[in-house]
């Protein structure tokens, strides 16, 4: 199972997105409200990979004094083929991308095969999810609902998702 790192958002930030989440739902379609575990929330994922060593939550930490930092919920997104995922896209600031590139560095050497490529620096599409498996036949259904401005808001937290265990540790 996949570890990663992730940005969490502020309360407000994190309300709009579920609200999103909850439109879907409320829609018929798939939607990342129906998932019921206890870790599930809105949030960007840094990095990815087959393992992370918890060792590098230290470095992490160190990191996290960046937070809190602005962002922008900006237009709705479309991953996949046959199944798609419907997301939204994080506008990609400087500091973001600073960020990103920091996290990489301190992850890719605690990781036996290293990072996933879509989440190196310069491959990376940051987005938070909105649905996951959605059919073709939904697809323009998903994008109506999801249609909306752009959200103002921000990073306030990081946490490390261990998939194995399925723990998420809150580093900030």
């Amino acid at each position: 199972m996949a570890h990663s790192v992730e940005l969490l958002f502020d309360e407000a930030t994190d309300a709009a997105i579920r609200v999103q989440w909850a439109a879907l739902a409320e829609a018929g379609l798939p939607s990342q409200a129906r998932h019921r575990s206890p870790t599930n929330r809105p949030h960007v994922t840094l990095t990815v990979a087959e393992h992370l060593d918890p060792a590098v939550d230290e470095a992490l930490g160190a990191l996290a004094a960046r937070l809190p930092l602005p962002c922008r919920v900006g237009a709705p997104l479309v991953f996949g083929r046959t199944s798609a995922v419907v997301a939204r896209l994080i506008v990609p600031s400087a500091g973001l991308l600073s960020v990103h590139a920091a996290v990489d560095e301190v992850c890719a050497p605690a990781t036996p095969s290293g990072p996933f490529p879509h989440a190196r620096p310069g491959q990376w599409t940051p987005h938070v999810t909105l649905a996951r498996r959605l059919v073709a036949a939904d697809l323009a259904a998903a994008l109506e609902v999801v249609a909306a401005d752009d959200v103002v808001g921000a990073f306030a937290g990081l946490r490390r998702w261990d998939g194995d265990a399925r723990v998420a540790t809150v580093i900030a």
